[in-house]
């Protein structure tokens, strides 16, 4: 990563030479003959949703915001989403976590985003503030003197950027640890400081830790008709300004402190807002810490609804007083309907079980509705049944189940959790989204469940509650095209690709252009590692973090994906991060495990996985392949040292190999088909760092000097029948990070992607096909599992 210097006011830093430019490929040697076409294999969604932002004045123009993945913007004609920012690099990885976005009302192709992944040192780099004139074809960017943090607390609070619709060249955004209030007089090319705000927030709610210490600072800016602006600010004693005159004076506005900065004793601060032009009244949803992960405070409350007067500037409560559950732990998202004055929508957050709950209101949050209910017999039994305004449909994303069944009141695909985003079109009444951390739900029905009435009665004469009957519309996965998985591991076997994703543990394609299957038994919490015997291809194995399971952290199929096996936990090594890494040998009679938490040597099992025995010769968290023709060959690597085995992987030893990496990640790969031939890229700047090859079985290793970098490295069908595989690599070459290609055993490579497709990070995982030359699979951290095909 690059540090940067700044003054004041800065100004505009081309990216990716101020357009994304046309495909164009580069090369060390030769010359690449081949365009690639690109696409995902489908899971669709598969992480955190935290914004969704509808133009005020054009129709059908709507962007979608992920905290790791990119922004993305709606196309109605198909009904997906188009993604934004594959063009960002592996320098500039941090910009890949959107902090906020702004699509402008006055010049609908005017589209803001402040982005930035982590404010810690886990990404060295500051923020920007990028800008597109086309909708987000295009992108120019103004660099920050602060880092922004789209994947920390409080990311689904804001909008934090903000276009003022009086005068759409000025543009505000707000920032987190002290920076401010700043400000772009000029559509976004310079930003400095608005000096006159006096209250940058103090609001920490967890100083423990360095991802939770966060000051949560500036968190939202929005405009009143009469040309006002509000600024809401994490500080429970000063929790809102507004200034008269564009932003040269700012005051805090009368009584906003007792109605934002307290709930029930707890202190709070302001999270969302919207504004009823047409009644006068600003909303604000309130909560006594940023979210998205934490459930109520001691007290039950976590967090109120209030509505300010905008002609006399009184305060009013109008959080609903009923959850079926008992107290509210607190809200999410807050949206009105722009074409209904009136009409208001929130959702509560960390509603843990048996879901979260949309509230509805008419009235101005005078009454409210819930999306669902609980309906009780005249025993009071537990649990109760449920009733429902709506049906969830997850065709399509049948994985939004989790592998689970209902159970009782508690649906296996629910509305959601982590839900802050949440809008109703300003352009029909009927359509809204909202954001989870998995998916976006939708529905172009809305009105109906005004027409619906209660949902719960009381029987008179059997004395008990019953369910009123209504016709539920339906709820259904918006979020084709948005793709949001972590991805660790790629298995690519003919006909299936398997691969292990961060927090849904893995997924079983047999078409990329289909929505793969889930892979829940045993059911990892994040996916670290797969592979599958290259002479028994239908036995695959896996490894992952398990939580709550008494199950092993290794899975095992015998049908190529199709179902999987549970194995015996390892004794010593407890449920966690401790996936580790897997290998299977290439018959598939061996199953070597190394656990990933750091202090349990590698395993062996001969009977896939219900027994393990300790591995003679191989340190704790050494990374762990099969040779892919030779049964009895495997292979490891720890801090520099290449270890082989010639019994099956029941003892290895080191082979002695010098140079290599002692520092850093790496990727060991051997090669189908080549007996002993072995690739190992990764280490870490200012050390041993780039790409070396074995065909001894990892005794002698030759560099290759093409590569200042590399991270990756995978096979794939060769270009010709009896040639070598395919190699496939993410690294740097001359100064050039890329997707590289060699189809003649690494003497030269191709770059086959180009700067329009760089999908930040990429090195955590890559391989070829196995059954389709030229086609390349590529692990991204938050845009999924990337597919490039040579263009017919």
């Amino acid at each position: 990563m690059r540090r940067r210097t700044f003054t004041a006011s800065l100004g505009a830093a081309a990216v990716a030479a101020a357009a994304v430019p046309s495909a164009a490929h580069a090369k060390t040697r030769g010359h690449c003959e081949d365009a690639y076409t690109w696409r995902n294999a489908v899971v669709n969604g598969g992480g955190y949703v935290p914004g969704i932002v509808f133009n005020e004045t054009e129709a059908d123009l709507i962007y979608a915001r992920t905290d790791i993945g990119g922004l993305y913007r709606w196309q109605e004609p198909t009904q997906t989403w188009k993604p934004l920012l594959d063009w960002v690099g592996w320098d500039d990885w941090g910009w890949t976590g959107v902090v906020s976005v702004a699509t402008d009302p006055v010049e609908p192709h005017r589209v803001y985003a402040a982005v930035g992944t982590y404010t810690n040192d886990w990404d060295p780099a500051n923020g920007a503030v990028i800008r597109s004139e086309d909708r987000g074809e295009t992108w120019e960017a103004a660099e920050l003197p602060f880092k922004q943090g789209g994947n920390m607390p409080g990311r689904g609070m804001g909008e934090r950027l903000a276009v003022d619709p009086h005068d759409n060249a000025q543009v505000y955004l707000g920032t987190p640890n002290g920076n401010g209030l700043w400000r772009s007089q000029d559509h976004g090319r310079n930003w400095s400081r608005a000096e006159a705000f006096p209250n940058a927030g103090n609001f920490v709610q967890d100083p423990s830790g360095e991802y939770s210490d966060d000051n949560q600072g500036v968190i939202w800016i929005d405009f009143d008709q009469d040309g006002r602006v509000f600024v809401g600010v994490a500080d429970p004693d000063d929790p809102l300004y507004v200034s008269a005159d564009r932003g040269a004076t700012w005051q805090p506005v009368p009584g906003a402190a007792a109605a934002l900065g307290t709930a029930d004793g707890n202190r709070t601060i302001p999270k969302q807002a919207a504004f009823d032009h047409e009644n006068g009244h600003l909303f604000i949803v309130t909560g006594w810490d940023p979210g998205p992960y934490n459930g109520a405070p001691a007290s039950g409350r976590g967090g109120s609804i209030q509505r300010l007067s905008l002609a006399t500037g009184e305060w009013t409560d109008v959080t609903p007083a009923y959850n079926p559950i008992g107290a509210i732990p607190g809200f999410g998202g807050l949206t009105v309907d722009r074409r209904r004055p009136g009409t208001l929508m929130a959702a509560t957050q960390n509603n843990w079980w048996p879901d979260e709950i949309v509230y509805r209101s008419t009235d101005s949050g005078a009454t409210w509705q819930t999306s669902w209910d609980y309906v009780w017999d005249a025993n009071w039994s537990w649990p109760p049944e449920r009733t429902d305004r709506f049906t969830m449909d997850s065709t399509g994303s049948e994985w939004l189940s989790f592998g689970g069944a209902d159970d009782g009141p508690a649906y296996a695909v629910k509305h959601g959790w982590m839900i802050d985003a949440l809008a109703i079109d300003p352009h029909d009444s009927d359509r809204i989204m909202w954001g989870t951390g998995a998916t976006i739900w939708g529905t172009e029905r809305l009105t109906e469940w005004d027409a619906q009435g209660a949902l719960v009665g009381w029987d008179d004469a059997a004395g008990h509650q019953i369910a009123l009957p209504i016709e539920p519309f339906t709820v259904a996965v918006r979020v084709e095209g948005l793709e949001e998985t972590a991805v660790q591991d790629i298995a690519a076997i003919g006909g299936t690709l398997v691969s292990a994703t961060g927090d849904l543990g893995g997924f079983v394609h047999t078409d990329v252009d289909r929505v793969g299957t889930q892979i829940r038994h045993p059911n990892w919490t994040s996916g670290r590692g797969v592979d599958f015997a290259a002479l028994e291809p239908d036995v695959v194995v896996g490894t992952g973090d398990v939580e709550g399971e008494t199950a092993g952290h290794v899975g095992v199929s015998t049908d190529r994906g199709a179902t999987w096996l549970t194995t015996t936990r390892l004794d010593g090594v407890a449920g966690g991060a401790n996936g580790g890494t897997v290998a299977v040998g290439a018959d598939g009679s061996v199953i070597v495990w190394s656990p990933g938490d750091g202090s349990t040597a590698p395993v062996f099992s001969t009977d896939l996985g219900q027994t393990w025995t300790p591995v003679d010769g191989l340190p704790a968290g050494a990374l762990v392949r099969a040779d892919r023709t030779d049964p009895n060959r495997l292979y490891a690597f720890a801090a520099g040292t290449v270890y082989a085995s010639a019994n099956g992987g029941l003892a290895f030893t080191a082979t002695g190999a010098t140079g290599l990496p002692a520092e850093g990640p790496v990727d060991l790969r051997a090669v189908p088909g080549r007996r002993g031939h072995l690739w190992l890229a990764g280490g870490k700047a200012d050390a041993a760092y780039g790409m070396w090859r074995s065909t001894d079985g990892g005794r002698k290793w030759k560099r290759v000097r093409d590569f200042d970098e590399a991270d990756a490295v995978g096979f794939g069908k060769a270009r010709g029948r009896h040639g070598y595989p395919a190699i496939y690599t993410s690294a740097k070459a001359d100064g050039q990070r890329g997707i590289w290609r060699s189809t003649d055993e690494g003497r030269t490579w191709d770059r086959v992607n180009d700067d329009a497709h760089q999908w930040a990070w990429t090195g955590k995982a890559i391989s070829g096909d196995p059954q389709v030359y030229g086609r390349v699979y590529i692990a991204t951290n938050g845009r999924g599992l990337i597919c490039g095909d040579i263009e017919d």
